[in-house]
């Protein structure tokens, strides 16, 4: 199954480590492929070194696309941290 959508950066930091870390730790127990597209480039999401590269700031849109059978649960999860700001809402 696949699944896909695009989220926008909320963080005023954009995705920096912080956000990569809690994308990666919520990818770890799942086996569907997950990659994030930005500005053409294309990156495993499970790696936080390949989030990083990506450079993704505040407002950038970003394409997840999930494969697998969880595909639609991992793509919800995705889309709400990416809604909550990875818990970073309201912080300076």
């Amino acid at each position: 199954m696949k699944a896909s959508c695009s989220v926008k950066v909320k963080n005023p930091q954009g995705l920096h480590a912080r956000p990569a870390s809690v994308i990666v730790q919520m990818l770890q127990q799942t086996s569907c492929v997950v990659h994030f597209t930005y500005r053409k480039q294309t990156v495993n999401a499970k790696s936080i070194m390949s989030l990083l590269l990506l450079a993704a700031a505040k407002n950038a849109q970003i394409l997840v696309e999930v494969e697998g059978e969880e595909a639609e649960e991992i793509l919800h999860r995705l889309v709400k941290a990416f809604e909550e700001q990875f818990g970073e809402k309201g912080w300076v």
